[in-house]
């Protein structure tokens, strides 16, 4: 008959003490009296108890092989780590060797040697070539200050301006590619208003009756840009590229109006139409090396005559019944010096409706040029100056900046022949 396992063990329920006091002291434990401590157990593992009291579980090996390796991985941590201890304790103790082995030794007495022991020079030699020597240098140095500190004052001016001549070259350079064909990588200005001199050319254009809905391709006259000055302010023309002028070829430039130019390459192009421009006569000073126009200049001689000549023509064909109805009408440069172009709808691709009967420009029909300007010269001096944006003008007028300036491009007396025809209409 099988015996129970807890037959075979008297002392598993009860403690060691009580084990011991049935067979005198149990083989491997015994009571030893200490100095400091009363009793202390003590233990001496043996086969025949390992034997009684080993488990009966089927994993007793692998339980085994899994202490053994967890108490080799800790055996080999605490070797790593004191292997790195001393070899950080070696390497600082060869650092500290070599470090003392490379110091230099003094040589010779440290009173000779020693720069704060050194003995310098003695009084004579002091007061006498070296003061001496002190002395020329502080000459030297204020008699360059004397000299170019003058020589600033006289040469940065000039500096300054050949400084601002770079600038406008560089400008004038970065427009003129803007301003070229699209052959040559520009953005086609000198396409549609004549190379780049900006002489006025034609652009091609659809325009749609609105009555018929017909769609028809013309050639819109595109205005030249050599005299744009003579007409707007820098900060007109950077309104007219940045929106561009409704209804006609000219579209918005500018991010701000939807174009594809940022406001630097606005103003660059604008620089290079400064470079262009015809030289205006009469000026003292031009507004910059590149831009030969002034406020007190006008059209030179010889252009004027030109204008005069052609519309004299004009009169002489039949074309028109008057000096001033011809300077009125008149295509020159592509319609910069005419009326027409803003006044009159259709003229620009050569389909004029009812003349000066409004398009982006108001109507100048039916007495509204004499109702909006009772006194001529009220009229006369508006043409010279242009609009204004928000200055009012005549009796119910307020600028938009739209209306461009005759002074520098006519003369008085041409200005007053176009009034007396535009009061008759």
């Amino acid at each position: 008959m099988p015996v129970p396992w807890f037959a075979i063990q008297p002392c598993w329920r009860s403690t060691w003490w009580s084990c011991t006091s049935r067979n005198g002291s149990l083989r491997g434990v015994s009571l030893e009296r200490k100095s400091h401590n009363r009793y202390r157990l003590s233990f001496r593992w043996s086969s025949r108890w390992y034997q009684h009291n080993r488990s009966r579980s089927r994993r007793t090996a692998l339980r085994r092989c899994r202490r053994t390796l967890i108490i080799m991985i800790a055996a080999t941590s605490r070797s790593i780590g004191l292997l790195i201890l001393l070899i950080s304790i070696g390497g600082w103790v060869l650092y500290g060797i070599f470090n003392f082995r490379k110091g230099r030794k003094e040589i010779g007495s440290e009173q000779t040697l020693a720069a704060n022991r050194k003995p310098y020079y003695d009084d004579e030699t002091l007061e006498g070539p070296r003061l001496e020597r002190v002395q020329l240098l502080g000459l030297a140095c204020l008699a360059i200050i004397t000299i170019a500190l003058p020589l600033y004052w006289i040469l940065e001016p000039q500096r300054q301006a050949q400084a601002n001549f770079g600038f406008e070259k560089r400008f004038v350079k970065w427009g003129s590619k803007i301003f070229a064909p699209t052959a040559d990588g520009g953005y086609n200005c000198a396409g549609c208003h004549g190379g780049m001199s900006g002489t006025g050319g034609v652009a091609a254009y659809a325009v749609t009756d609105p009555k018929t809905g017909e769609v028809k391709a013309v050639s819109w006259k595109a205005p030249a840009l050599n005299t744009v000055l003579y007409r707007f302010s820098e900060e007109e023309i950077t309104f007219i590229m940045n929106y561009g002028r409704p209804f006609s070829p000219m579209s918005a430039w500018g991010t701000i109006g939807g174009g594809p130019l940022t406001d630097q390459s606005i103003e660059t192009v604008i620089d290079y139409m400064k470079s262009i421009q015809i030289p205006q006569a009469g000026c003292i000073e031009t507004r910059s090396y590149y831009n030969p126009t002034c406020d007190e200049g006008s059209l030179p001689e010889e252009k004027n005559k030109e204008i005069i000549a052609e519309a004299n023509r004009l009169v002489t064909a039949g074309t028109y019944g008057s000096v001033g109805e011809a300077l009125f009408n008149l295509d020159l440069g592509g319609g910069a010096y005419s009326c027409a172009r803003c006044h009159t709808k259709g003229w620009s691709y050569g389909d004029p409706q009812a003349t000066g009967g409004g398009a982006l420009g108001p109507s100048l029909t039916g007495g509204s040029s004499t109702r909006q300007f009772p006194n001529q010269s009220d009229m006369i001096n508006f043409i010279k100056n242009g609009s204004e944006l928000g200055k009012r003008y005549g009796e119910q007028g307020q600028g938009s900046g739209r209306m461009p300036a005759f002074g520098q491009l006519y003369t008085d007396e041409q200005i007053k022949l176009i009034v007396q025809y535009v009061r008759g209409l």
